[in-house]
């Protein structure tokens, strides 16, 4: 009863945000926000004290609050506050004083009925790197006229956490020799929206050399959106695309770095995906983010070509299927290196993959080789969705995948190979989840639904309308693929108007989900 309990509770904390003042950010966020304050030790004493106090009890947010604060003796306030502040970073340096600032100033958006939101209690972790990528070690910081000692026993300390918890205050770090970076928010240490003053160059720096694998990530991200909206504007405009060499210096480090984790090192190789860009565009335009994601990862793939293979030599394996984290992450690893190599569209490498796929010993790698030839079209394609059908073709379940590998392609024209597949004898019109796999799987290609032709919103008009007479509330989760329809250019808003017979039966089905 006690672990059960408890463990119910500890779970209910995790997955629903343990309160309503904390629904903004989920509990695993706000619980291992209190590991950082408190470190490992301090955790666990709150976490023995919360068993001890509250065994086959239901509980509330301040319950666990309370034993994390009592155990440890710490002072937490305005720690239950709603967890959605805007916190920016404006850093500056003073050579003769051999100081390091960082100003904070944090908001929280007003909500109805608290137009003014105190400031919160927010623990940012913290590191400096040197011009070289080194890490600084940190002596003291001053704070609130108080100069407090970090290091520890005479050892270096390279992160630190700051306990930022006025609308505004300063952080001075001393004995600096010369300006750093800042790795600010280390292991995401808060679930903040963070603004600094962090130039390219400094995300470059962080993206090599940063010992935090989440800011190593974030910088890479933040890098790549910048660099992939830039290269829209040149698409836009007919300049050349042309790929930063510092990226792809970033970049090959990571894949360089034989010890980092494997998971981390897939991660950060990826690319943001085509919605995330244009969600940061005034008007999206998927014909140009496609082609400049797509121009990057073939250029990522052409530089990368000798560490690419290098990673898929290395990640290979014959053994049985395992489920651990070293063989995920090496899967992870090695499947995004195949889809890299995939995208040169060169004969040896699509051997390479087309090999992967026949000598691959569980369907993680099967599929994931299987996606990297789908990309492409032609022969090889074709024969080898063929052959996958073929051996799968009695499990319902993985047909479905098989209908949505194809239906989301970015290939030219895909919409009509997905109104083939409705012909197939394994689709049903009738049977929601192939429809989800096929129709909502294309209708997650952006450069095909969104096809300036109207191609895509023409087909998902016809198929709402006819499901609409067999299960209307599939219709209506399929047509809010058109929610978003103002989004886009002038030309798309009307062919999508044209292809639902107008925006009020868009508004229609919408409402009908939603009921």
């Amino acid at each position: 009863m006690f672990w059960v309990s408890c463990a119910i509770t500890l779970y209910l904390i995790v997955i629903l945000g343990c309160h309503q003042h904390l629904l903004a950010v989920t509990g695993a966020e706000v619980v291992r926000m209190y590991k950082t304050l408190l470190g490992s030790q301090g955790f666990r004493n709150g976490m023995d004290l919360y068993f001890k106090r509250h065994d086959g009890q239901a509980v509330t947010c301040e319950d666990f609050y309370a034993a994390m604060r009592d155990a440890n003796n710490a002072d937490f306030a305005n720690f239950l506050l709603c967890w959605d502040p805007i916190v920016k970073v404006a850093s500056s340096y003073n050579a003769e004083a051999r100081t390091f600032s960082l100003k904070f100033s944090q908001e929280v958006p007003p909500t109805p009925g608290q137009p003014i939101k105190e400031p919160m209690f927010i623990p940012v972790a913290v590191g400096l790197l040197d011009s070289t990528g080194k890490e600084v070690p940190l002596s003291s910081v001053h704070h609130d006229g108080i100069v407090q000692s970090i290091a520890n026993n005479g050892q270096p300390v390279y992160t630190t956490v700051l306990r930022v918890t006025k609308k505004e205050e300063e952080f001075i770090f001393s004995d600096v020799s010369e300006r750093p970076i800042p790795s600010l928010l280390r292991g995401y240490s808060a679930p903040i929206r963070l603004e600094t003053d962090l130039t390219d160059s400094d995300l470059f720096l962080l993206l090599a050399y940063d010992s935090d694998e989440f800011n190593r990530w974030e910088a890479g991200q933040v890098l790549a959106r910048k660099l992939m909206l830039n290269l829209v504007a040149d698409f836009q405009q007919n300049k050349p695309l042309v790929l930063n060499p510092k990226f792809v210096l970033g970049l090959r480090s990571i894949l360089s770095d034989l010890s980092l984790d494997k998971e981390f090192v897939a991660r950060a190789i990826s690319l943001p995906g085509e919605g995330e860009i244009m969600d940061m565009m005034e008007v999206a335009d998927p014909d140009a983010v496609h082609a400049v994601r797509s121009f990057i990862r073939k250029q990522l793939a052409h530089e990368l070509k000798a560490e690419l293979l290098s990673t898929v030599e290395n990640n290979r394996s014959s053994e049985e299927y395992v489920f651990d984290h070293p063989n995920l992450s090496r899967r992870a690893l090695k499947n995004i290196a195949l889809a890299y190599l995939a995208s040169l569209e060169d004969s040896k490498c699509t051997e390479l993959v087309l090999n992967e796929y026949k000598t691959a010993t569980n369907m993680t790698e099967q599929f994931a080789a299987l996606a990297a030839l789908a990309q492409n079209p032609g022969k090889t394609r074709d024969d080898i969705l063929a052959d996958f059908y073929s051996k799968w073709k009695e499990d319902y379940l993985v047909v479905n995948k098989w209908f949505q590998l194809q239906a989301i392609s970015n290939i030219p024209g895909n919409v009509e190979n997905v109104r083939n597949l409705l012909s197939h004898p394994a689709f049903d019109l009738r049977n929601p989840n192939k429809v989800y796999s096929l129709i909502g799987g294309f209708c997650g290609s952006p450069v095909n639904f969104h096809a300036k032709d109207g191609s895509g919103y023409k087909f998902l008009g016809e198929i709402v309308m006819q499901l609409d007479k067999m299960n209307p509330q599939v219709a209506s989760r399929m047509v809010s693929a058109f929610s978003r329809w103002r989004r886009y250019d002038e030309t798309r808003q009307n062919l999508a108007k044209v292809s639902t017979t107008g925006e009020d039966i868009v508004c229609q089905w919408t409402v009908r989900k939603r009921v």
